[in-house]
């Protein structure tokens, strides 16, 4: 999760939240990539998460991080929950994950590095101290009371709202994993194009990328528990959002949206003020029950934005949200993905005609149909695995299109970075198919033995 914004002057009317998102617009040539992966830290040994401070805990990561390679520590009242270095961060998540949020960058061979030197630094420091990290889009065998709280007043604040609000939000915070791009526009006409494309086919990017049939210890049911906890986390906040197909959506829309999810918190100081259940509007207006009479900053604004988890993100770029955390390999292939559906016109146009006949119903039955089966679910007689097919061959022609080469020359463009999801489409096994073989297979349902076979 983000960490606090900063930079923002008063805001004076409405008209500087659209102009906040509309300043987001870029000319083509500077666009950028960015992509985030959480992963779960656990002590070798035992298979137990980590906790935050100790000999062999997520605070002596960080602080490995910082000492050996660089990083730039984030402090929270004297507490160390971050790193920051040329244009990226590490950060927490609620029960220990570590995120990578990466630097914008040019490619998906750059990002791909990014992400490689990122995970060869965490290995380095977490061999040295017994841990380790896997990339899994929820925690395989760990309930909530096993979980650790890392020392961040935003996690305090939401952890005792979300269960008030729904009923999984606290499974989202402390035992799952995702990872996500994030995607730049040129437009209101290219966001909106972009937007509609990324809601409508995060359930194939769901599909795809699931790696979470485990829970506590058994088979859950489900291909991307990550994606279920999400259906029934809170209403308010979350969802596939129909409102942005309607005629006429743009940025100002989206204020409209961001201002009715409740508050979560108003930062000031270094701390946290509870504003739980609130209002920007009336914050807008001087009238929020945390601070009477105070008015917000673009900083207020911006940290708002971020408490906001639909499929798919609106800010100053768009976030694709809708895929587990995994294996390397689907670190590189979601960016590859998503870039070549969208950084490409001719990939976009073809994207948006493969998606606009759907309507509000399917969209959210192919949402449900991916987290419980994957590459094999459906909706009102629309395949998820046809959709995927078509999809992921929109993408490989757009990179194609984009030619970004790679490896001194070497590579004539980013489509390598596909491979893996055309395997998938291949074999029909997304990686939650293939651990539930491994379970029922080799491992004789011990289900132990993820850790070895699945770690970074």
């Amino acid at each position: 999760m983000s960490i606090p914004q900063s930079g923002g002057g008063p805001i004076e009317d409405r008209a500087q939240l659209v102009e906040y998102l509309s300043s987001g617009c870029k000319p083509k040539d500077a666009w950028r990539i960015g992509t985030e992966h959480e992963k779960f830290g656990y002590c070798k040994d035992t298979h137990r998460p980590l906790p935050y401070a100790g000999e062999r805990s997520i605070e002596a990561v960080l602080s490995g991080l910082r000492d050996r390679y660089g990083w730039a520590p984030v402090e929270e009242a004297g507490k160390l929950i971050g790193l920051i270095k040329d244009g990226a961060n590490v950060s927490l998540e609620p029960g220990g994950q570590l995120e990578l949020s990466g630097a914008p960058l040019e490619t998906i061979h750059q990002t791909c590095d990014e992400v490689n030197q990122h995970l060869r630094e965490v290995k380095d420091i977490a061999d040295e101290i017994g841990v380790g990290f896997i990339g899994l889009g929820a925690a395989p065998e760990w309930s909530h009371d096993d979980m650790p709280q890392m020392p961040k007043g935003r996690y305090r604040l939401m952890t005792d709202y979300m269960g008030r609000v729904g009923t999984h939000g606290t499974q989202m915070m402390y035992r799952t994993c995702t990872v996500q791009v994030n995607l730049d526009f040129s437009s209101e006409a290219d966001m909106v194009q972009k937007l509609r494309v990324a809601l409508a086919l995060q359930p194939v990017a769901t599909a795809l990328f699931a790696n979470s049939p485990f829970f506590e210890g058994k088979p859950n049911g489900h291909k991307s528990w990550r994606s279920r906890v999400w259906r029934s986390l809170d209403d308010a906040r979350t969802g596939m959002l129909p409102f942005v197909f309607e005629e006429g959506f743009g940025f100002e829309a989206w204020v409209d949206y961001a201002l009715d999810v409740p508050m979560y918190f108003v930062y000031r100081d270094g701390v946290y003020i509870d504003a739980l259940g609130q209002s920007f509007r009336d914050f807008l207006e001087g009238k929020l029950p945390a601070l009477p009479g105070e008015t917000p900053t673009l900083s207020d604004w911006a940290d708002h934005l971020t408490t906001i988890f639909p499929e798919a993100r609106l800010k100053k770029f768009i976030e694709m949200r809708g895929a587990d955390g995994g294996p390397w390999r689907r670190l590189c292939a979601l960016p590859a993905f998503w870039v070549g559906l969208t950084y490409d016109q001719g990939a976009l146009d073809a994207a948006w005609d493969l998606v606009k006949g759907l309507d509000t119903e399917t969209r959210e039955g192919l949402r449900v149909a991916a987290s419980v089966d994957g590459l094999a679910g459906a909706a009102n007689g629309v395949g998820l695995g046809d959709l995927a097919r078509e999809a992921v061959a929109i993408a490989e022609a757009g990179l194609k299109a984009r030619a970004r080469p790679g490896a001194g020359g070497l590579l004539p463009d980013e489509t390598h970075f596909l491979n893996a999801l055309k395997e998938t489409l291949e074999t029909g096994k997304t990686p939650a198919d293939e651990l539930l073989d491994d379970y029922h297979g080799d491992w004789g349902g011990d289900l132990s033995r993820i850790y070895a076979a699945y770690s970074y």
